[in-house]
């Protein structure tokens, strides 16, 4: 029987860059991230990539090496088993969100990373393989504290890329009036046409209340989606957005665990349910949630990591299209293509990724 023999947890520093659209950002920011390396007593290793901790990215690395040491021994096929046994090891057999949600995503990401190896099949064949393209869309260009100018010089520049759908964001900075909202996204229509899908995140930025205002007013520019649109845990003020609305309105992304994503869906709260695999738990907790929305007859996408997210989207019957944004493509020697706004199902097994040694190096914390 395979077991884990052991594991490696590096922190790195990642530079926050726009290599889509080449637009502007603060010189020298960086992204803390933590990367997993779980080894098998035959040689294999499976990887994984979490974040979201910030300035305590160090305490973060020391949880995950805390939580891997009680994996030590365990079968890697035994993915339900690990889980339980976290949870109850750590004091909380419901799973708590934070820390320990962000460690368990890497280990339960790097388990399915290890099974596709050895059973030589890419991930999304283990989950069901439901297609081998997925439509992607291009995200983090536009961003909300750029001119208008630069949003529309970035869309221009996604366009020549052959991205066939694009977010740009509002809440803009400052104190913005609803007319400025709706200029910013009418000015990106302008350039980008009407026939390419133009989504929008407001990154919770509103109260309920303006969502309806600004939303009934962006109507005519004709958005595939507002995303979290106000807070995430306000599942009946969401449901009362979606509810006046024509334009369909996404969320769930800042949500952890599985349990909430009950709550949003009984409650009506969006249409196109938005799944962040770190916050959720990993491959494992994410297809549950994907069955939830498939069961409510909702679509389910992607939050950033495209290059790992891709398999589960493109697992799932309800999967609608993934989050191209680019945050963690250098870490991987190579990443899956994009073809004519698609990405392609690397053949590869597991994962189908391996670390850039020398950009491990180089962002070494």
């Amino acid at each position: 029987m395979m077991k884990i023999k052991s594991y490696e947890a590096i922190a790195l520093n990642v530079p926050e860059e726009d290599p889509l659209a080449n637009m502007p950002e603060e010189e020298g920011r960086t992204r803390p991230v933590v990367i997993l390396r779980l080894l098998t007593d035959n040689g294999l290793e499976g990887i994984a990539v979490t974040f979201y901790a910030g300035k305590l990215n160090g305490a973060l690395k020391k949880t995950l090496e805390q939580m891997c040491e009680l994996v030590i021994g365990e079968d890697p096929f035994r993915i339900e088993h690990i889980v339980a046994n976290l949870r109850n090891s750590t004091g909380d057999p419901t799973g708590a969100g934070g820390m320990f949600s962000l460690a368990l995503s890497a280990i339960d990401i790097a388990l399915w990373d290890i099974k596709g190896k050895f059973l030589e099949q890419p991930l999304y064949k283990l989950l069901g393989g439901h297609r081998d393209r997925v439509p992607t869309y291009a995200s983090g260009s536009l961003r909300r504290g750029l001119t208008d100018d630069q949003a529309q010089e970035a869309a221009a520049t996604l366009i020549s890329k052959g991205f066939k759908q694009m977010k740009t964001q509002m809440a803009l900075p400052g104190d913005p009036s609803p007319a400025d909202e709706v200029r910013r996204v009418q000015v990106i229509r302008d350039v980008i046409g009407p026939d390419i899908k133009l989504m929008c995140d407001i990154n919770q930025g509103w109260r309920p209340e303006q969502a309806i205002d600004i939303g009934n007013r962006v109507e005519d520019v004709g958005l595939f989606w507002l995303e979290d649109v106000t807070r995430a845990d306000d599942y009946q003020g969401l449901a009362r957005v979606t509810k006046s609305l024509k334009t369909p309105i996404a969320g769930g992304e800042y949500l952890y665990g599985i349990a909430p994503f009950h709550q949003m869906i009984q409650a009506h709260s969006v249409d196109i349910i938005m799944v962040d695999i770190i916050r959720a738990g990993g491959v494992t907790q994410w297809m549950k949630i994907a069955g939830m929305a498939e069961a409510a007859n909702l679509p389910i996408v992607s939050h950033v990591m495209p290059e790992i997210l891709v398999h589960v989207v493109a697992a799932c019957p309800n999967g609608l299209t993934v989050e191209y944004m680019p945050w963690m493509l250098e870490l991987f020697e190579e990443t899956p293509e994009i073809v004519d706004g698609e990405l392609v199902l690397p053949n590869k097994p597991g994962l189908g990724l391996k670390f850039d040694e020398k950009a491990v190096a180089l962002f070494k914390a």
